[in-house]
């Protein structure tokens, strides 16, 4: 799920040339020199999006908190990601500052229980913990992201998911105050958690994990990983799956799209994949419009086939804002959720 700006947290790749905030942020001329330099399309799985007005990358909280002060001294709107792994960005690109969360700290308390920062690569965790015998996170092994938007998502497949194994959570405000949560002071849902209601919410900056020790939690990853690449798009162009699973059918988004006939259908450069229906791919010089088009399409033709006896596809979370004054605009897709009613 994708909120409005700031109140975000998501992922993204290396961009080639970023700009550093120093922690106190007192020289701005760098940063005021650099405007609209770097391609939010390099900064997302889609690799769609046209330039960012700000960039700055932050590799400790004292960093991000004071990337996060700086914008809110200067009016500057801001957005925190990781590996852009859950972004549909507008090809006009955006008219404030995103803030590459690079904290990539990783702390064993004692076997089992790690601290965790939330620009660490959600993947390769799971593989380390998976490698040294934990349970818990064999899934994150095929997933792309971070730790912050795992946690923020409430990431998970083949029955696990990343709430299960959360100790505490450590967050940054939108005004750049630092708070620790527990597990037990927090709500967790099937692909949501609180986080993503807390209104003044920056940033997620750190996760521990409570882990259980496991003989077969490798060799349960590894078939976790081969049936991924034999089922998903592995090495296309995605931001993984588009629309929730329904909690109350008895069938999966990928199955109601099939059933649709989309597998394979294609608006401009963005295509519903053809071996995973759930999955949308931008299979060359795909447009942000492209891609929203394509998704209202899919929505609209399930709601036909399944009518009244589903209710079809219910597209939420989905933020769009063109600002005349800015010059710019923005398109924010996160998850998408099959519900009860036609949005």
């Amino acid at each position: 799920m994708l909120l409005p700006v700031p109140n975000s947290h998501f992922l993204l790749r290396q961009p080639r040339k970023p700009i550093y905030f120093s922690c106190s942020l007192s020289q701005s001329n760098s940063f005021n020199n650099q405007k609209w330099r770097t391609k939010l399309k390099n900064l997302s799985t889609w690799g769609i999006g046209g330039p960012c007005k700000y960039f700055v990358q932050v590799f400790h909280q004292n960093q991000l908190i004071s990337a996060i002060r700086y914008c809110n001294e200067h009016s500057i709107r801001f957005m925190i990601i990781g590996k852009g792994s859950n972004c549909l960005f507008d090809d006009m690109g955006f008219g404030g500052c995103i803030i590459l969360n690079c904290i990539e700290l990783l702390e064993t308390i004692e076997p089992g229980l790690y601290r965790v920062g939330s620009g660490y690569p959600f993947n390769r965790l799971g593989v380390q913990c998976a490698t040294k015998g934990f349970t818990g996170l064999e899934f994150a092994g095929g997933i792309p992201g971070t730790v912050g938007g795992a946690a923020y998502m409430n990431a998970g497949a083949n029955g696990q998911e990343t709430a299960d194994t959360i100790d505490c959570i450590e967050i940054i405000t939108s005004e750049g105050e630092y708070r620790m949560l527990k597990k037990s002071d927090l709500d967790f849902g099937y692909r949501s958690s609180p986080f993503q209601d807390m209104e003044d919410l920056a940033a997620i900056t750190a996760v521990t994990f409570r882990l259980e020790f496991s003989e077969s939690a490798r060799r349960r990853q590894q078939e976790y990983l081969k049936r991924r690449k034999f089922t998903q798009p592995v090495g296309e162009r995605s931001a993984g799956s588009v629309f929730r699973n329904p909690l109350d059918w008895n069938i999966s988004a990928a199955e109601c799209i099939d059933r649709a006939g989309l597998k394979g259908y294609r608006i401009g450069g963005a295509m519903v994949s053809k071996k995973h229906a759930n999955f949308f791919i931008n299979c060359g010089g795909a447009t942000s419009q492209d891609m929203l088009e394509l998704i209202r399409l899919v929505k609209e033709r399930v709601f036909k086939e399944f009518g009244n006896e589903t209710d079809a596809l219910h597209l939420t979370n989905i933020v769009e804002s063109n600002d005349p004054n800015e010059g710019f605009g923005i398109c924010l897709l996160g998850f998408l959720e099959l519900s009860q009613h036609l949005g």
